[in-house]
């Protein structure tokens, strides 16, 4: 008999891809396990709001082929169903590497993940994934772990460097919000002192939200062509959208609120910069088409979104040495 109270585990098919539901009496979490491990659904059952954005165009299998040019940021974009992704060991644009092309956000998010179940009680629910890249030689595990009764799900995730040279990666949670939870004047809070650089240059053609320059000081800053904006103040659809790093983390978290709210917590002494994403409807080409609400709000070791040959020249991207293991941890817990 499938067990249907406290901590429990349903394998299912998603659109042909195995994932793994992770539930308890407050929340119910899905994983697919056949692409990236990403996190489809993080729902809070009493009040039955899904706190991740879902993409127009859903889920796809990485596997379909499709008829149209190669392209490296493609790969990654015809197939985000929106969600949570695992990033590594390239952030943001394709990058080359010591001889390795990486593409958008590649290479683990359009990856088969293994499973196993290592925690399957009315007390604890637990599945562990693992994978390998295929252009470096990394191995990277995930473990989602869901108590009884709890309203956070925990998540440890490790990365080994299978070779016996030193090598570097960009590696990041990209947890993203969106409706039903995401609204206009939802408020974020962070700890004291964060630090904030905006991006070189604008992410699309209809402008920007912060002005370039920096860095400024959380939450209020010069805005793109005069006057002021408040980053902790999610903002009405069709703002600019726009990226910035947020960074002098004493310890990693921050909250995100509207009517139900968000808490994370990571290791910021691995993951020192907090990705602040808003696409908020105002891009009108490919990808988004003008269907966008939403924030995206991603731990990273590594900046800016321009690679991991940038990360690297620029001094901020993650180094192992031959054959470590670098292991980073984070709990994401629904405030009601």
């Amino acid at each position: 008999m499938r067990r249907n109270w406290g901590a429990r585990l349903r394998h299912l098919t998603l659109d042909g891809l195995r994932a793994v539901a992770l539930e308890n009496e407050r929340l119910r979490v899905t994983v697919v396990t056949d692409k990236g491990g990403d996190v489809v659904e993080f729902l809070h059952k009493p009040t039955d709001t899904d706190l991740v954005w879902l993409s127009p165009q859903g889920l796809r299998d990485p596997r379909d082929h499709l008829l149209g040019a190669a392209d490296d940021v493609a790969q990654f974009v015809d197939h985000y169903e929106g969600g949570w992704q695992e990033i590594f060991p390239n952030g943001g644009a394709p990058s080359e590497y010591r001889g390795a092309r990486l593409g958008q956000h590649g290479e683990v998010a359009g990856l088969p993940w293994d499973c196993q179940v290592v925690a399957d009680s009315e007390r604890e629910v637990a599945i562990r994934l693992t994978v390998r890249t295929r252009r470096l030689p990394y191995r990277v595990d995930k473990t989602f772990r869901l108590a009884a009764g709890a309203p956070a799900l925990e998540i440890e995730s490790s990365a080994t460097n299978e070779s016996g040279l030193e090598l570097h990666a960009m590696w990041g949670q990209h947890l993203v919000y969106g409706r039903p939870f995401l609204r206009p004047g939802a408020t974020i809070r962070l700890p004291a002192g964060v630090t904030v650089i905006p991006h070189e240059s604008a992410i699309n053609p209809a402008g920007r939200r912060v002005a370039p320059g920096g860095p400024w000081t959380w939450p209020v800053v010069p805005a793109a062509g005069g006057g002021e904006t408040d980053l902790s103040v999610v903002p009405e659809p069709g703002t600019p959208s726009d990226i910035v790093y947020l960074t002098g983390f004493s310890t990693g978290w921050y909250e995100i609120s509207a009517e139900i709210g968000m808490r994370v917590e990571w290791d910021a002494s691995v993951q020192p910069f907090l990705w602040l994403w808003h696409e908020l409807g105002a891009s009108t080409g490919y990808p988004w088409w003008g269907r966008v609400y939403t924030v995206g709000m991603e731990p990273f070791a590594g900046m800016p979104t321009d690679g991991l040959a940038a990360a690297v020249a620029g001094g901020t991207a993650l180094a192992l040495g031959p054959h470590e293991t670098r292991t980073t941890r984070l709990r994401a817990e629904v405030l009601a």
